[in-house]
This record gives C-alpha cells, sequence and structure tokens, in this order.
C-alpha cells in the first residue's frame, strides 16, 4: 500500500506546527540592556540618570587610571585592556544606564501618606528626561505585590504614574515596562494583566511587564505558555536573589548570586523561557564600596565582575545594577566577555559557512554555529 506524503498525511500537525512557530518564534537575539538600575522612588529625578554616570566616571578616573590597571582590577588580558578601558569610559559619558526603574516596592518600603506625591513627582522626572532626549532607553517601574495583600495600592501607582507621564510628555516614551514582583500565586498573572488592558484602552497604549522570580512558589508555574498568555505583554522574567535565597532559608552570608540553589532557579527560568522570547535577567548585588579609598573600590568591583561573568557563563546576559560603582564594573565585565572570544567566533562561522575546518581540531555542530553566530550578533548590540 502507498501511502500519501505530505502534511495531510499526519492529521492535527498543521494545527500543532503553528502552535509550535507562535510559541517559539525563530529569531536573533535583538537588543537587551546589559543591566537594569533601581533607584528609590522618593530619590528618583531629572537628574539622577546624569548624577549616577558622573558618579562611575569619576570613580573610573580615580580607581582606573588606565588598561593596565583595569587588567589587574577585572582579570582582563592585556590585549583587551586598553579597548575595554575605552568603552567604558566612552560609555559612561554618552550612555551610563541602558534601563532604568522607579522603585516603589522594596527599595521604597510602605509609606502611605507620600507615595501618591511620589508618583506624580517621578512622572514628572520622566517627562523632563524625555523631553531632554536623556530617558535611557529601557525604563519604567517596580510597583508593589499583590502577595503583600493590597493590589489597590499598586494599581493606583501604576495608573498615576502612567498617566502623569502621559499627560506631561504627550505620549508614552518608547521603551516602558512595569515589573510585577513576588508572583507567589499563578492567578496574580491574569489579574495584573488585565489591569493593564483596561489601562491601555484608557490611555490609548500598548503595555507589557515583566516578572520577578522571587519565591520557590514561582518556579512550579513558569513555562512556555506564559509567553503567549496575557495578549502577549509579558516581556521578560528578573531573579530576585535575596528575597529567593530567604525563602528557601539560606543563611544571610550564603544569599549570593552565584550560590548554587540560585542556578537552579535560573536554570527552570531557562527551561520554562526557552525559545520564547521572554528576556531574562539576574540580580543584584547588594553593596556598595566600603569607603572611597582605592582598596575598598578594587575590592567591589572584583566582586560585582565576579558575579557579572557568572551570570555571562550561565547564559544571562542582564542583571541589576544598585550602586554607580557597578556601573564599571559591568561594562568592564561585559566588554571583556563579548570581545575575548568576538574573532574566533567569527572564523569558526565564516569556516563553516565556506565549508571548511577552523583549525585547533574542532568539529563544530550546526547547533554550535547557530549559538556562536547568535553570541556574535548579541556581542555587535551590546558593543556598539
Amino acid at each position: 500500500m502507498r501511502v500519501t506524503v505530505g502534511d495531510e498525511s499526519v492529521p492535527g500537525f498543521a494545527d500543532v506546527h503553528r502552535v509550535q512557530q507562535a510559541r517559539y518564534p525563530l529569531s536573533e537575539p535583538g537588543w537587551q540592556p546589559v543591566h537594569t538600575v533601581y533607584v528609590p522612588a522618593d530619590r528618583f529625578h531629572a537628574g539622577t540618570v546624569a548624577e549616577w554616570g558622573d558618579r562611575a566616571a569619576t570613580l573610573a578616573k580615580a580607581h582606573l587610571a588606565g588598561p593596565a590597571e583595569l587588567a589587574e582590577v577585572f582579570g582582563v588580558p592585556a590585549g583587551l585592556a586598553a579597548d575595554v578601558h575605552d568603552r567604558v569610559l566612552r560609555k559612561l559619558g554618552r550612555e551610563p544606564v541602558e534601563d532604568v526603574r522607579v522603585d516603589f516596592e522594596d527599595g521604597y518600603g510602605v509609606r502611605p501618606g507620600d507615595e501618591d506625591g511620589h508618583v506624580a513627582q517621578a512622572a514628572a522626572a520622566v517627562a523632563e528626561l524625555h523631553a531632554a532626549g536623556a530617558l535611557p532607553r529601557r525604563w519604567g517601574l517596580r510597583v508593589k505585590s499583590f502577595a503583600d495583600g493590597d493590589p489597590g495600592r499598586s494599581v493606583r501607582t501604576l495608573d498615576g504614574f502612567l498617566t502623569g507621564v502621559v499627560d506631561r510628555a504627550g505620549e508614552l516614551p518608547a521603551g516602558f515596562t512595569v515589573t510585577f514582583p513576588k508572583v507567589l500565586m499563578e492567578e496574580y498573572l491574569g489579574q495584573f494583566a488585565g489591569f493593564l488592558e483596561r489601562l491601555e484602552r484608557g490611555l490609548g497604549v500598548r503595555l507589557r511587564f515583566e516578572i520577578q522570580v522571587e519565591a520557590p512558589q514561582t518556579l512550579p508555574f513558569l513555562r512556555a505558555e506564559l509567553a503567549g498568555s496575557f495578549g502577549g505583554r509579558l516581556a521578560a522574567a528578573h531573579f530576585g536573589v535575596f528575597d529567593y535565597t530567604a525563602a528557601i532559608g539560606l543563611p544571610p552570608h550564603e544569599q549570593r548570586l552565584d550560590h548554587p540553589a540560585c542556578d537552579h532557579a535560573r536554570h527552570v527560568m531557562q527551561t520554562a523561557f526557552a525559545g520564547t522570547g521572554v528576556e531574562l535577567s539576574d540580580g543584584s548585588l547588594a553593596a556598595a564600596p566600603a569607603s572611597e579609598a582605592a582598596s575598598d573600590v578594587h575590592a567591589l568591583w572584583r566582586r560585582h565582575a565576579e558575579l557579572v561573568r557568572h551570570s555571562l557563563a550561565h547564559g544571562f546576559h542582564q542583571g541589576w545594577d544598585m550602586h554607580p560603582a557597578h556601573l564599571v564594573s559591568r561594562y568592564a565585565t561585559v566588554y571583556a566577555f563579548h570581545l575575548a572570544r568576538y574573532d574566533s567566533y567569527r572564523e569558526r562561522v565564516r569556516a563553516w559557512e565556506e565549508q571548511r575546518q577552523a583549525g585547533g581540531g574542532v568539529m563544530d555542530e550546526p547547533a554550535t554555529i547557530k549559538t556562536m553566530a547568535a553570541a556574535l550578533r548579541r556581542a555587535d548590540l551590546a558593543l556598539s
């Protein structure tokens, strides 16, 4: 018996394949910020971004005088140090912050008598930054968690902030996202997305949100299907190191990004959202230089660089920065990471495309070449 060959010979295939293509879109990496800077709402103003850049540049000039010192502090190969040093200084002067969040949650606290006023203050600052062309490419706010038991406070802050920005700026500037923290119940996602939909109708804008993975209760309901739920509004998932490690009972001195328990949580996030287009971000280092002395600044930079390298090695290309000093170690580590392998990756991809061996006894698989091409694309975007 001869069986007809074609899609129609496998009933239901076309429908399932359409679901696959929608759930796991095949696309090369787009631009993603290398960090998110969190600033408590009461401290955020139109000069905040410039102040962070100025403070970071001052520290770099004082304690990272030249390529040799950069190589020693960050372990950057001597051949790359001059390029990395130059790139860091130029970045701090041109675009010190790629992504900023006005924080109304843990960094702000519970201040019922002040929050509405700080919402208006933050909205005015964003509008002023936008008018000056100084608003970071990504920006937004973090509202309080529904898990706190008062969703009304969260949505009132978001409504007031967005309305204030649109009224003052005449539009919602590009790059907005809202961070939704401590998602202990899956149902909160649908409830929050429903409120976003109502806001969209009222303001005539499109809204997206990112969730924070801060509790072990969140991991079981992370799955690829979430990316296509909520009207496609889920943009990213960010790991919260301190709430997560506290929730699983780690002692305070073990609440660190490179703890194996954090590796597990990040791998669950990667498994859930691989291929979906949902961006992933790592957490933060809650530390600042102990003093202005070079030894203390260098110690902070070394520790932060270790954590950034750990994140990059685990496939997380974004993290949180909580102090201007972190900008120096963030950019130095990211640039060194991309530059160290750029030429070898490019040669191996070229060799594959030309159907020849790149050398070094390496036999590259198609998946490896695809990953290298994506790494080159990500490097081009990060280094531009």
